[in-house]
């Protein structure tokens, strides 16, 4: 069996049959982690960072690329992403905490989000965040208010919604009219917001941020972003407005099935660059960066999730169950967006497909699937399932539903496993209550 392009970038079946990821033979792995278990490459999450490096600094040099560690944040995760030379888009006070925890460079962390508090905004000023992308009103009187009592200028951008329907799912679009996330140029409250900013006059205003939503698989949805918000930002010159620093956001599309259809990397930074440039022509503006978020598409193919086959259940002529030892817990995207995977038996990645099965968690939910109707080699109790694409979201969303704990992390690299998460036990679920 050859493995497709949905696996991470040094992956292989031995002779035996067995998966092999990062030099690593993954029942080896099993046997002495037990599952459920996440592997990551750092191979991979290392080949990523470059690769989007290289494609969007081609013809603009100074190019700001910025992991959004929402996709997932872990400490070991952020040192690479920090020996990488890449900045960090954060959305809360704990992401921040992780950063700091790695010494990462404050000056090249982006702070997003929709709500932040005043406890976190004033956290991140005691700790020199270096961005504050503000997202309504409240922020902009918080943060002045905050950078008052501390004599400090934060510089500040504004996200902007530019009512473009990107074509994803309507949980993960964010760039409409109808949305939470940030100033609609449509009913005038980005217009708003720049003046507000303006006048508050101990905010450093350097540019306007948009995020459409993820993942999207085409790149006209970014073309028509940045027409509107460059017109826009030319409008806003009148109020003495300066448009030094722009964002197209991130959610760069990932191929989770050897089916889909992905765009590479370079088609989006060619398309989105040139856009850039054609249009600080023709509104005369001269850039001074230009910060790309992806966080999916950084990690998203580093990671695949292991599990050990349980309990089956066969409804003659309807369906086959394999029911596993994880689930929704630690992947709820497919109960939330309807997400779709492919699997592979990790003992038996030579045998022939002979069946169509559905992949099912152990949680108390019967929309708990992972993977529906997918064809795999004869399963029995005691095999190993692994699901590719699994390092994004998965553990940054998972949860202790029905009082589970959280799976072990490893990153693997050149044949040697590193833990960077430890398992949870069943202590760790109960530190926190109180009788």
């Amino acid at each position: 069996m050859s493995l497709s392009d949905i696996y991470p970038d040094n992956s292989y079946i031995d002779q035996e049959g067995v998966l092999n990821i990062g030099g690593c033979n993954l029942i080896d792995l099993i046997k002495q982690f037990h599952t459920p278990l996440y592997v990551y490459d750092e191979l991979t999450i290392r080949n990523k960072a470059k690769e989007f490096r290289n494609a969007f600094t081609k013809s603009f040099t100074n190019v700001e690329i910025c992991y959004a560690s929402k996709a997932f944040s872990n400490k070991y995760l952020l040192q690479l992403i920090k020996e990488e030379k890449l900045g960090l888009d954060v959305v809360s006070g704990g992401e921040i905490a992780v950063a700091k925890s790695v010494d990462f460079p404050m000056d090249k962390v982006f702070f997003h989000g929709n709500n932040k508090t005043r406890t976190e905004l004033d956290f991140a000023l005691k700790h020199n965040v270096g961005t504050y992308v503000l997202d309504n009103f409240l922020e902009i009187d918080l943060l002045s208010e905050l950078a008052k009592k501390d004599n400090v200028q934060p510089r500040v951008m504004l996200r902007v919604a530019p009512g473009v329907d990107p074509h994803t799912h309507v949980y993960t679009t964010t760039g409409i009219l109808d949305t939470k996330f940030g100033f609609s140029i449509q009913t005038g409250d980005a217009e708003l917001a720049i003046k507000k900013t303006l006048n508050k006059g101990n905010l450093n205003l350097t540019g306007l941020h948009c995020h459409l939503g993820s993942p999207i698989f085409e790149t006209e949805p970014y073309i028509v972003a940045i027409g509107v918000v460059f017109a826009f930002a030319k409008k806003m010159g009148k109020y003495g407005f300066v448009f030094n620093d722009f964002s197209p956001g991130g959610g760069f599309g990932v191929k989770y099935t050897s089916g889909q259809n992905v765009l590479p990397i370079t088609e989006y930074s060619s398309l989105i660059m040139a856009e850039i440039e054609k249009k600080s022509i023709e509104y005369n503006f001269k850039l001074n960066n230009v910060i790309v978020e992806p966080g999916r598409a950084i990690v998203a193919n580093a990671g695949v999730a292991l599990y050990t086959v349980g309990a089956l259940k066969i409804i003659p002529e309807i369906r086959k169950y394999v029911s596993i030892d994880g689930g929704m817990g630690d992947n709820i995207r497919p109960a939330l967006y309807q997400s779709e995977y492919e699997a592979i038996v990790v003992n038996k990645a030579n045998s022939k497909n002979q069946e169509i099965v559905t992949i099912t968690g152990k949680y108390c939910e019967s929309g708990d699937i992972l993977v529906r109707d997918v064809k795999l080699p004869i399963i029995e109790t005691g095999d190993f399932i692994g699901i590719p694409v699994s390092g994004a979201y998965n553990l940054a969303m998972s949860s202790h539903y029905n009082m589970n704990p959280k799976p072990l992390v490893l990153c693997l690299k050149k044949g040697n496993p590193r833990i960077i998460r430890r398992r949870e036990e069943y202590s760790d679920l109960l530190m926190f209550d109180e009788v």
